[in-house]
């Protein structure tokens, strides 16, 4: 049997995909068709076809039939907390970034006015 950590390492796989993660995005609000997904995403019929069937095979989503037409849904809310923890990491990393160049910009500016002020005696 494979290691958790394999299995881990599968699924992650599966998330590394910018296409999966926005059609993951897009049926945390509920259940969506094919076709809706299309729209919303702007991707081909085949595309969303190729996606959905990834996320499937996973586990990740479950589809459900009325008719003719296939309907899907996040298969386990957990999945949409472990997105939007990422999601909250990504974010407070790129404050960070943000809040350490904003640091470096003030302290280069302040050298820069203590130079000239210097030069000006």
């Amino acid at each position: 049997m494979d290691s958790i950590f394999k299995l881990q390492a599968d699924i992650c796989k599966i998330f590394s995909n910018d296409k999966r993660l926005e059609i993951i995005n897009l049926l945390k609000a509920g259940e969506m068709s094919n076709q809706e997904i299309m729209q919303e995403t702007g991707l081909s019929k085949v595309n969303v076809s190729q996606h959905i069937n990834i996320l499937k095979s996973k586990g990740v989503i479950v589809s459900r039939r009325e008719g003719q037409q296939l309907f899907y849904s996040i298969s386990n809310p957990k999945i949409i907390q472990a997105c939007n923890l990422m999601r909250e990491v990504l974010v407070e990393q790129h404050l960070a970034r943000e809040k350490a160049v904003y640091r470096m910009v003030k302290e280069s500016n302040n050298k820069s006015l203590t130079r000239k002020t210097a030069a000006k005696r």
